[in-house]
C-alpha cells in the first residue's frame, strides 16, 4: 500500500495529530524551487517530514532536507503553518494522521544533491514546470506564498 491522502469535511480529526515542516529551497534567481520525487506515492513534493520529539522545527526542517536530498541549508524565513483539517494522509502501516505543517525559506550552504530511500527524482523547478508534475496538494501553495513579498507569516 502505498501513502494515501484523503479528502473531505473535517476528515482530518479520524488521524493523529502530527506536527511536520517543508523546506523551500530556491535557486541564486529565486526562479525555480527545489522538488523531490517521493519513493512512497511517486508524487513531487518539498523537502519535508515530521519533527522528531525533543528537536526544534528548525532543526527538524534541515534534517529532513538534508536526509531527503543531501543538502545542507540555513533557515532564512518563517513563511507560515498549514494545517488543513479536511485532509487525512493514511501511511503504508495504517497509521493515520492530520499534518499541521510549518514552512520554512531556506538557503543553500553546502552538502551534495543525492538521491534517498525516500527521493527517485530531484531538482529545480521553475512554478510553471511544476504545474505539469503531480505534486502534493498544499506544496504548490506554500511555494505561490513563498514568492509573495515578504511579510507577516501566512496561517491557513
Amino acid at each position: 500500500m502505498k501513502t494515501q491522502i484523503l479528502y473531505g469535511d473535517r476528515l482530518g480529526k479520524q488521524g493523529e495529530l502530527r506536527l511536520g515542516c517543508s523546506a523551500i529551497l530556491f535557486d541564486e534567481g529565486r526562479e525555480r524551487v527545489y522538488m523531490t520525487q517521493r519513493t512512497d506515492n511517486g508524487m513531487w513534493c518539498l523537502p519535508s517530514g515530521r519533527v522528531d520529539p525533543g528537536e526544534s522545527v528548525e532543526e527538524a526542517v534541515l534534517r529532513e532536507l538534508w536526509e531527503e536530498t543531501g543538502l545542507r541549508g540555513r533557515v532564512t524565513r518563517f513563511l507560515g503553518v498549514y494545517s488543513d483539517p479536511n485532509r487525512l494522509v493514511i501511511y503504508p502501516d495504517g497509521n493515520k494522521a492530520h499534518i499541521v505543517s510549518l514552512s520554512f525559506e531556506v538557503e543553500l550552504v553546502g552538502g551534495e544533491a543525492g538521491l534517498s530511500d525516500e527521493t527517485t527524482a530531484y531538482g529545480f523547478y521553475t512554478l510553471e514546470e511544476i504545474g505539469q508534475l503531480d505534486v502534493l496538494l498544499g506544496h504548490v501553495e506554500r511555494i505561490k506564498d513563498a514568492l509573495k513579498p515578504e511579510g507577516v507569516p501566512f496561517v491557513k
